[in-house]
Order: C-alpha cells, then structure tokens, then sequence
C-alpha cells in the first residue's frame, strides 16, 4: 500500500471530524495523526482525555489515572483498500509506544460496531457500557449548551462496546493494574454508515414518554 501516517497538528484533523464523522463534534485532542496516500490526507485518528475523570480512574486505579488516553476519533475516506483502517491505528499505536499510554476506545452499537479494528489490533476487550441517557441540547451540541427549557427531554447514549491498549508492553505493572476482566471478542455483523452521515440520536420526552430521534 502506498500510504504513511504522520502525526499532524490537531487543526488539520477538524475538517474530518466535523465534516464526516457521525458524531460531527471536536473532541479533546492530545494527538492527531494522519493517513497520506501519495502526499494525499486521506484519514485521521485523534487520541485525547477522556472527559470523565472517573474513566480515567476506573481503567487501571487512581495511580495510574493520569496515563488514560481515548482514541476518540477515526475517520478515513471511502473506497480505501481492505485492512487500511487496521493498518492505520496499529502504526498510531506504534508510535505511541515510548508515551507509555493506556488507550481505551469504544465501538457504538447504536451504529451497529462490534469494533473489528480493535480486535485486529490486538485491544483488550472488557464489556460493554451501560445504555444511559443526557440533558438534551439541540442538534448534538456539548451539554454545555444545556438550558432549563429542555429539562423534561433526555437523550439515549447507547451501549458501547470497550477496548483497552497499553502502548507499552513492557510496563508488566499497568497492565496488571487493569480493573477490567477481560473478555471474549464480541462477534456480528457490522453496520456501515456512508461518510458525512449524521448519527441520528433518540430523544425521550419525560412529561410525555414520546419518542423521536434527532
């Protein structure tokens, strides 16, 4: 295949994350790298802090909380060749490798992933999420956005599939700091999405009970 991966600053990833990426939403970035066919930027993956402290504190205890990094974003053109995406995380994870990471990253089932691409990595897999739900703020922006006239509406965040990956197999230690049982891979049939779609998310109206999706 006649492709590399760089890393990249964070702004030259913003136009795939907002532009095709379902989530359609920037999140925290520690490192960008990207995908190049012939000198071409043809995909990213964005690795940051995740946004809850308490993840960062459940994977491998609080000692190692700071070493909690999530690859949060993944994005490549259509039509790429078998395997790129694959190919593509394992030498991110390569590089990575002296940072001395604990990655953890998950596959939405509301998308219909199983997480595939972790699995060929080599990831961890420790469960699922719970299915759990928001404060409602229109057109999926930050909770940060919230107001009270949205009080009575919840939006559904749906179980996620969690892999975990220590970038640095010698460190015996963090590894069997992992406060997760680690589990068989789930298996079935991936759902796809066209590139540019927006993930459609399930509202719920406490007053009412009615259902609708944005």
């Amino acid at each position: 295949m006649n492709f590399s991966v760089r890393q990249i600053e964070s702004r030259l990833a913003h136009d795939f994350i907002l532009t095709k990426h379902y989530a359609q939403r920037l999140p925290s970035i520690s490192y960008a790298f990207g995908l190049y066919k012939n000198n071409e930027l043809v995909g990213v993956c964005t690795i940051g802090k995740p946004a809850s402290p308490f993840l960062c504190i459940g994977i491998c205890g609080k000692k190692y909380a700071s070493k909690v990094y999530e690859l949060n974003r993944l994005i490549t053109v259509d039509g790429l060749p078998k395997n790129t995406l694959s190919w593509f995380v394992s030498r991110v994870l390569r590089a990575l490798r002296q940072e001395d990471l604990v990655i953890v990253s998950y596959a939405d089932t509301g998308m219909g992933h199983h997480g595939f691409i972790y699995q060929a990595c080599n990831f961890l897999y420790t469960g699922m999420t719970k299915e759990r739900t928001d404060k409602y703020t229109p057109n999926n922006k930050h909770s940060r956005h919230y107001t009270d006239e949205y009080n009575h509406l919840r939006k559904v965040r749906t179980a996620k599939h969690r892999y975990v990956y220590f970038t640095n197999p010698k460190n015996k230690a963090l590894r069997e700091a992992l406060r997760y049982e680690v589990l068989p891979y789930p298996k079935g049939d991936n759902s796809y999405y066209k590139l540019g779609d927006r993930m459609k998310v399930k509202i719920i109206n406490t007053k009412t009970g009615e259902v609708f999706y944005e």
